[in-house]
């Protein structure tokens, strides 16, 4: 059952409670109840301990277990291993948890050990803890970078490999695909199925949505709504499963970027049947939704109340907002995503509303992840077309409230709605901030960004309207933005099916928007990856993308060379990225009629003598007059000399 007043909840559960002991005491003293029978019913249990294991190795030595078990609190822990110690035990309100605190020395032995819960009559409880050896240069993995381009996928719209694991008796809810809301099936398997066509495309970093348990009634394929931190839904696959894709996927030169969720819980979770304690959750006297109110962290006039609205309000009524000023909660989610990387062997985080948790938290949370993992890459959702506002968050930003942000990357939606807008709407010369201007205009705000080169620049993602409909169809407009996505600065990253020129309402539509790739169930009439059903169009703009993404793999100049961009004129807009070894222009014609360009003007960046070749058909173009470009089109030449 799902309480929204937990205050209310708590308080009743405590009379409970009184009354139920008071009433043993006056049966006690009255002879009718023995004390032996009424302790049969509090006998400890033991029913899980988190992290489920750990490593040897690692730079930060202290690990919390968090244990959970019918009165488990009632017992004395006691363990002995070469080089762990137990340093402290924590108590909380719920009598059903215990914390350890161990302290695991350097050269601590790997291998297993039994942890003891004595009573007062001895051992009552026994588990056996694995401490393992870590991969060979598991702290050192390279995360995903500017190299790379990522492809985002909702895997249970993704591909169907194993339909026997659609229905799991354990969890609520099924499959039904005539439901756009419901779960339809995709899973790991059906991914590790197109691995080969995903490399082939050139992608070289796969971002699932969550893949970790959503025991939702319905709902529940998004995969935000986490029942289990610790456990892959098994309608998408096991554990096992998911270490073994992505280590198939490493061997084809793809990463996992794992989607983590440190805001909130889904309402199913376990730990609402028996909190540990009252401010685990960040609680209200009745429902209260977030005012998305994401200024007030940086506004110095924001009303407190409103701060607190913003970071301490709910989704929605089945997404609890966990509160990481709990100091056992915040070890709890740090450890859980160390947890996950050095299990399943990923070269990354993308972190959900990331600004929606306490920004101290989330401060120490990405220094913790990346204390193991130095050159891993964390990527973190702040939903705002303000550049500042991003800009805010990445690591080595200087605040002028003193905060000091750890995060690598984040996503640039200040970049996605430039974009869309720029592409989508007529160009206007009377107005400069319209249209190609919007491109242009946009990226004169990078000098807040204190490293732009690793922002996560995207086409749109399973929030958003698909980018196909939002440029109205226009397939001259997607390639365009293809083109941009491929060569800017940044770390690119496509939504499942913009090769193939997937649609939604343009209107928000999640069920719509997050629609089953084509081929992905057996009986498809519309297959991507054999090319069965594709019309002229979607063929065309897959081997174009293919094209595109496979010369990017060799262009140094494009992943981290410098950036040079003249402002828009007459319908086009020419950038340059560059290094001591590559030259690459690059032109987008918004024009219906071809454009020819007076190539002078580019004289910062080309010479009379200079020429381009054409990166998709090998065309060789004299660069030193003028340069006629085709209509709506664009063009990514090498520059020689």
């Amino acid at each position: 059952m799902f309480f929204q007043n937990f205050n209310w909840y708590f308080d009743y559960i405590n009379l409970m409670k009184s009354l139920r002991h008071l009433l043993a005491l006056m049966l006690l003293a009255s002879g009718l109840v023995a004390h032996s029978q009424t302790s049969n019913s509090s006998t400890p249990s033991l029913d899980r301990v988190e992290p489920p294991n750990w490593w040897v190795g690692m730079q930060h030595s202290g690990l919390q277990l968090m244990v959970h078990g019918r009165q488990i609190a009632k017992l004395r822990p006691e363990l002995s291993h070469p080089g762990v110690t137990l340093r402290g035990v924590t108590r909380v309100e719920s009598s059903n948890y215990l914390f350890l605190n161990l302290d695991i020395a350097p050269d601590a032995a790997a291998g297993e050990f039994e942890i003891r819960f004595r009573d007062e009559q001895g051992v009552a409880l026994r588990h056996r803890y694995a401490l393992h050896a870590r991969a060979a240069l598991s702290a050192q993995r390279q995360g995903f970078g500017p190299k790379d381009v990522i492809y985002l996928l909702v895997p249970d719209r993704f591909a169907n490999g194993n339909p026997a694991n659609d229905h799991v008796p354990a969890l609520s809810e099924g499959v039904n695909r005539a439901d756009p809301g419901a779960r339809h099936g995709g899973d790991l398997q059906g991914i590790a199925q197109h691995l080969d066509y995903i490399a082939a495309m050139g992608f070289t970093q796969i971002w699932p949505t969550p893949l970790t348990e959503n025991n939702q009634p319905t709902y529940s394929y998004h995969g935000y709504s986490t029942t289990d931190l610790y456990q892959v839904d098994a309608r998408f696959g096991r554990n096992e499963e998911y270490a073994r894709l992505v280590a198939t996927a490493r061997s084809k030169g793809i990463g996992f970027i794992q989607d983590i969720v440190l805001n909130h819980i889904g309402s199913g979770h376990w730990w609402m049947r028996d909190l540990p304690s009252r401010d685990w959750l960040n609680q209200w006297r009745t429902f209260t939704e977030t005012n998305h109110k994401r200024t007030t962290l940086l506004d110095t006039y924001a009303a407190p109340s409103d701060r607190k609205g913003f970071t301490d309000g709910w989704f929605v009524k089945t997404m609890p907002d966990l509160n990481q000023r709990n100091p056992l909660l915040a070890e709890y989610l740090i450890q859980n995503s160390i947890w996950w990387v050095e299990y399943a062997g990923l070269s990354g985080i993308r972190e959900d509303t990331f600004s929606y948790s306490d920004r101290a938290f989330l401060s120490r949370w990405a220094q913790r992840v990346l204390q193991e993992y130095p050159k891993l890459n964390i990527v973190g959702e702040e939903m705002t077309g303000s550049p500042a506002l991003v800009a805010y968050w990445q690591r080595g930003k200087r605040n002028h409230d003193g905060f000091e942000p750890n995060m690598p990357s984040m996503m640039d939606f200040p970049l996605l709605w430039a974009m869309r807008d720029g592409l989508a709407e007529p160009e206007d010369p009377q107005n400069h901030g319209t249209g190609l201007g919007r491109l242009y205009e946009l990226l004169a705000h990078d000098f807040l960004y204190p490293d732009p080169g690793n922002l996560v620049t995207f086409d749109g993602n399973h929030d958003t309207s698909r980018l196909f409909s939002v440029l109205n169809g226009d397939v001259a407009l997607t390639r365009m933005a293809m083109v941009y996505l491929a060569t800017m600065r940044g770390i690119p990253q496509f939504f499942y099916g913009t090769e193939v020129l997937m649609s939604s309402p343009k209107q928000r539509d999640d069920g719509l928007v997050r629609a089953d790739f084509p081929g992905g169930w057996p009986g498809d009439r519309v297959n991507a990856v054999t090319g069965q059903g594709l019309t002229t169009a979607q063929r065309d703009a897959q081997e174009f993308l293919r094209k595109l993404l496979t010369w990017r793999k060799s262009a140094p100049a494009v992943h981290t060379g410098k950036l040079m961009h003249f402002a828009p004129q007459h319908g086009t807009y020419v950038y340059f990225r560059y290094n001591d070894s590559q030259k690459v222009m690059v032109v987008l014609n918004k024009n219906v009629s071809a454009t020819t360009l007076d190539t002078t003007r580019f004289a910062d960046m080309l010479g009379p003598r200079s020429w381009g070749r054409d990166v998709m058909d090998q065309t060789r173009h004299a660069l030193g007059q003028s340069l006629r470009v085709p209509a709506r089109s664009a063009l990514v030449l090498e520059v020689s000399p």
